[in-house]
């Protein structure tokens, strides 16, 4: 088994933002357009190295959503280890994913999209349209905590 030195760790924070709309419940969704094909993502991500994981989320959905939000309940911590062939930086390292999720409302800002970010589009989604879309394992993933 490597020492935890042997590897890189990220540590990211995601929002599962989810609202009403004419009586189908939604989720804010991000398209995430660094990986191999443009997919749908809870809005978050890394956090920084001075930040509390709470702000970093924080600060992100607004980068990414353009709405402030204020935070709900830490939902989970889910965590997955990429190999050095599936990393984007192209390091020889492997990669321990360590993402925290919480359950977020919006309580201002407009809808937009990021400039100059990993996104590029924000979008809210019926969630009986989602098996229907490009989608990373954390948007399933964020739903799965937060229903229990």
């Amino acid at each position: 088994m490597p020492h935890y030195t042997a590897y890189d760790t990220r540590l990211a924070s995601y929002a599962v933002i989810l609202d009403e709309l004419d009586g189908r419940e939604r989720i804010l969704l991000a398209l995430w357009k660094d990986g191999a094909r443009r997919q749908w993502t809870l809005p978050g991500g890394g956090v920084e190295l001075h930040e509390r994981v709470e702000d970093g989320v924080v600060r992100e959905v607004r980068e990414e959503t353009g709405y402030d939000v204020v935070l709900g309940d830490l939902l989970g911590v889910d965590t997955y280890v990429l190999g050095p062939e599936r990393r984007l930086n192209g390091s020889d390292r492997a990669l321990k994913a360590v993402r925290v999720v919480y359950s977020a409302t919006v309580v201002g800002g407009e809808l937009a999209h990021e400039v100059g970010g990993s996104t590029d589009e924000a979008r809210w989604w019926p969630l009986d349209e989602l098996p229907g879309i490009d989608r990373v394992s954390i948007v399933d993933i964020g739903l799965r905590l937060l229903r229990g």
